[in-house]
């Protein structure tokens, strides 16, 4: 349990760390033009060493979610790394000289107090590895993450960046459901498991709208839709299909530290990615980190 918690929080971290170099190496990417959704952003954005830099400890955060995954339930994990704006928040406070008013602070405190009570509530992850309806309905809300995105693309202000986030938050939820879906490391498994491709697919389609979304838009509405589409979905699935379940007589604070965690995080998301300053900053511009994948 220790380890989950430990493993979980440690990928709250690097995702946190993460998003600052990938938003900012978006940002210095030349800007395409066209719908929110620019599929050559990418190829863009990794000519930026800050941007690669991000990748790099995003791998170094995926890694210890899946050991966190193989610890705690999904609803466990997801609020952790929904937290993760927490850690980016008082570290711009501190690194980024940006100043946290005291609803600010309030939220911190609320996320620590939602985790706290997860920690203190979580039981041990599933034993449910799901059936075989399950992992192709995996794949299946993976190829949807897509068709989302290019929907949203076309939405205008912030309901183009809310759409983004949220897809980006589904991409990720994905991730997470397909990690416990797959149960064998042996190829020929591996290989003829659909929670695999969902895995692959989920990710890719996630990191590409979140790349999005952090070059354009509302950075609030785009991260409080990736906070909500990377925390609920997957929590229902764990706990409805996987087996994940709270300590004998502790659902009610599992529930409440669930929601305190999520709610905590919504209320910082505009540290959801850096914006450089400009002369003339608004209360939608000035400097910002944040927590994203």
């Amino acid at each position: 349990m220790l380890t989950g918690m430990l493993t979980a929080l440690g990928a709250a971290i690097c995702f946190g760390v993460a998003s600052v170099l990938q938003a900012a190496g978006a940002r210095a990417a030349a800007p395409g033009s066209g719908s929110g959704v620019d599929t050559q952003l990418l190829a863009r954005a990794v000519r930026q060493w800050k941007y690669l830099a991000g990748l790099g400890v995003d791998a170094a955060g995926f890694a210890l979610e899946l050991v966190a995954l193989r610890h705690l339930p999904i609803y466990s994990v997801g609020a952790a790394l929904a937290a993760s704006l927490a850690v980016t928040a008082v570290a711009a406070s501190r690194i980024l000289a940006v100043r946290l008013g005291g609803r600010e602070w309030a939220a911190v405190a609320t996320v620590c107090g939602g985790l706290a009570l997860l920690g203190l509530a979580s039981g041990s992850e599933g034993g449910g590895h799901g059936g075989s309806a399950l992992r192709w309905g995996t794949l299946a809300a993976a190829a949807a993450v897509p068709a989302l995105g290019a929907a949203a693309g076309h939405l205008p202000g912030k309901a183009r960046a809310a759409g983004l986030g949220l897809g980006s938050g589904l991409g990720f939820g994905v991730v997470e459901v397909a990690v416990r879906l797959i149960d064998s490391a042996r190829p020929a498994e591996l290989f003829a498991n659909p929670a695999l491709y969902a895995l692959l697919l989920g990710g890719a389609a996630a990191f590409l709208l979140l790349t999005s979304a952090l070059q354009r838009g509302s950075v609030t509405a785009a991260t409080a839709g990736m906070v909500i589409g990377e925390s609920v979905g997957p929590a229902l699935v764990g706990v409805l299909a996987l087996g994940d379940r709270t300590r004998d007589g502790w659902g009610p604070a599992a529930a409440a530290g669930f929601v305190l965690a999520v709610l905590g995080a919504l209320a910082l998301a505009r540290f959801g990615e850096p914006v450089t300053p400009e002369p003339a900053a608004t209360a939608e511009t000035r400097p910002r980190s944040g927590s994203t994948r």
